[in-house]
């Protein structure tokens, strides 16, 4: 119909995988930055996972977001991203048993919404580094 929202086809929200890597992602921004989000959505749709966060900004980011410092919160929030990326990417590895090929990451300030995307390798495929380490044995 019309005007309806209709679900996109693949597989969405992931079931137990889902859940466990939205925990998973939310569980991580909190050791990294003292709050987690409130609300965290996974999709996982064929090579593509995205967890989608809302309320993620602590108190002292929306005090600076509040006095015009956004850009300030959103360098802040990069170099959170670029900080957790090695936790992130092996907590989707180790719960999908995939390796993750890319990870991209942003941050949008009003709404308070940010967004983790993690692209995942062809099944059997494995990442540059583990194959020079295994080529270096």
């Amino acid at each position: 119909m019309p005007g309806k929202h209709s679900e996109p086809t693949g597989e969405l929200s992931g079931g137990l995988k889902g859940a466990a890597i939205s925990n998973m992602v939310v569980r991580t921004l909190s050791e990294y930055t003292g709050r987690g989000p409130t609300r965290a959505r996974t999709y996982l749709h064929d090579d593509v996972v995205t967890v989608v966060l809302q309320d993620t900004l602590t108190k002292g980011e929306r005090s600076l977001v509040d006095d015009g410092l956004e850009e300030l919160v959103l360098t802040m929030r990069k170099a959170f991203q670029t900080t957790m990326r090695d936790d992130l990417v092996s907590g989707v590895e180790e719960i999908l048993g995939r390796t993750v090929a890319a990870f991209l990451s942003d941050n949008h300030l009003d709404p308070d919404v940010a967004v983790e995307t993690f692209v995942l390798a062809p099944v059997g495929a494995r990442r540059a580094e583990e194959m020079v380490a295994v080529a270096a044995r």
